[in-house]
């Protein structure tokens, strides 16, 4: 267990009893680099006791091969300092089914598995065409409602690739699990300043009053990646970044910051406000695409002091593509609050660094009374830094030391590794011990899943329909240069 001092008082524990999680999909990477990690950490932290890992995928792996396996995913870094017998202890859980999606016998074993051992959790970490086999095979073998006990089911992005799959998705799911039992997960939603978003809003008394159209003249959100599509390009080619990115974790980001106080914390009660504003979001109708949308791709560039290949060079990309790898959006919310405020969004691949952040600009002071001041510095700007470091910043105006009033920006900081001591825990840490607790708050409920679909739908008809400019930039750079028309207020913050 944790004796971090700073952390004294402010521990809260969650009952998770005994439980089976099964991993569809085990032998793929997502097991590999954040399931299997995140679940040991919990283990050795105290968090989870009496549970079973089973993993369920195609490949001829034995209980004892998926160990081995797993002996692997927990070596090297913080986990060499942790003892073999306490790894052991966690392997020991482990169990594996070989079998397709299709299969029925493969379902018989799980239940055989199952059987008797408290809840169960079933992880789609699989392709979204699997998604369908494994949802009827769990409804049709009994697995979706036990007699003891509870049954979950979580599900990796992409939840549908437009509102009409999204919604036929949705449908399958209902036909075999009651929403209760669902749990389509987004990562943002784990990370620590993504959760503090609602404390730092709703439980300080000092930047609500300003957190309105009064005070706030525009906001940006700002997701950016180093790295190209890599291995992915088959499945990005049929994406693009405008559903990859915004329609799930950009759009998670927006409703925290834009919504307003729940009445309480109940897992609905926060979602009923997330919902509202997405479906406030003033609609992007075809015509408009060209006024409120930029999308581009990379060309060929410097990254970290390497040549890198332009998007069509990549292997899987068709020469011809008109698929987006940086897209900007100028979106309003149309209530009380948020009434004339633009919120600018930037997401793209091949960028000048990794980074993601929300930056809340303020108006500038009514009347400036300081001859000697630049115009650009009297506006406060609130930083909330989600990757790669976590934590917020505030830049307020003050007077250099000296015979003058001249004035420069300076940063008041506060970094959650400094402030508590050690680093924030790993973002499916938090959502597997959510899920296995019953709390769903950090994920996403049907309504929003299909509110945000039927907005970037628009934009996506709007595209076919209109054909609007497809840009380029430089792969190392900030993004094209057209995307800078979109600003009517200030300029993108610097990558």
């Amino acid at each position: 267990m944790n004796n971090n001092p700073l952390l004294s008082g402010l521990e809260f524990t969650k009952e998770t009893g005994s439980f089976s999680l099964v991993i569809f999909g085990v032998t793929g990477d997502l097991t590999r680099r954040k399931l299997i990690p995140a679940l040991f950490n919990l283990f050795i932290e105290g968090r989870i006791n009496q549970f079973k890992i089973i993993g369920f995928a195609r490949r001829t792996w034995t209980d004892e091969t998926f160990r081995d396996e797993g002996r692997k995913m927990l070596s090297g870094g913080k986990f060499d300092s942790i003892s073999s017998d306490k790894k052991e202890a966690f392997l020991s859980r482990l169990e594996y089914i070989s079998s397709n999606f299709e299969d029925p016998k493969g379902y018989k074993e799980l239940l055989n598995k199952i059987n008797g051992f408290g809840g169960t959790l079933y992880y789609l970490s699989t392709p979204p065409t699997s998604y369908e086999a494994i949802i009827e095979n769990l409804g049709k073998n009994g697995l979706a409602n036990p007699d003891t006990a509870y049954a979950r089911i979580i599900i990796e992005k992409p939840f549908g690739r437009d509102l009409a799959t999204a919604k036929k998705l949705n449908t399958h799911l209902s036909t075999y699990f009651e929403e209760k039992q669902i749990y389509r997960i987004d990562h943002y939603l784990g990370k620590e300043t993504v959760q503090n978003l609602l404390i730092f809003r709703f439980g300080n008394s000092i930047f609500e009053p300003l957190w309105n159209n009064k005070h706030i003249d525009h906001i940006q959100i700002t997701v950016s990646e180093g790295i190209g599509v890599g291995t992915r390009a088959n499945y990005f080619e049929k994406s693009g970044i405008l559903r990859d990115m915004v329609q799930n974790h950009i759009f998670q980001l927006l409703t925290l910051i834009a919504m307003e106080p729940p009445a309480d914390l109940n897992p609905d009660s926060i979602r009923d406000e997330k919902v509202k504003v997405l479906r406030s979001l003033k609609p992007i109708t075809s015509k408009e695409v060209g006024q409120y949308t930029r999308r581009a791709q990379y060309n060929r560039g410097i990254v970290e002091g390497e040549e890198v290949k332009s998007y069509k060079e990549e292997e899987g990309v068709d020469p011809k593509s008109l698929t987006e790898t940086y897209v900007a959006l100028k979106v309003f919310i149309e209530n009380w609050r948020w009434a004339g405020v633009p919120i600018y969004i930037r997401t793209g691949k091949r960028l000048s660094r990794k980074l993601t952040e929300i930056s809340i600009h303020f108006k500038n002071p009514p009347h400036q009374i300081f001859p000697n001041s630049h115009p650009s510095l009297n506006a406060n700007t609130l930083i909330l830094h989600i990757q790669p470091e976590e934590g917020i910043t505030f830049n307020i105006n003050a007077k250099i030391p000296g015979l003058s009033t001249s004035m420069r920006r300076v940063n008041m900081d506060f970094a959650y590794g400094n402030a508590f001591g050690e680093q924030t825990p790993e973002a499916y840490q938090r959502l597997l011990l959510d899920a296995i607790t019953g709390d769903p708050s950090l994920y996403t409920r049907r309504d929003e899943i299909e509110t945000s679909w039927s907005y970037i739908t628009r934009i996506i008809n709007g595209w076919i329909n209109e054909n609007p400019p497809m840009y380029s930039y430089r792969s190392g750079s900030a993004g094209p240069e057209e995307s800078n028309d979109l600003m009517e207020k200030g300029k993108w913050r610097r990558l």
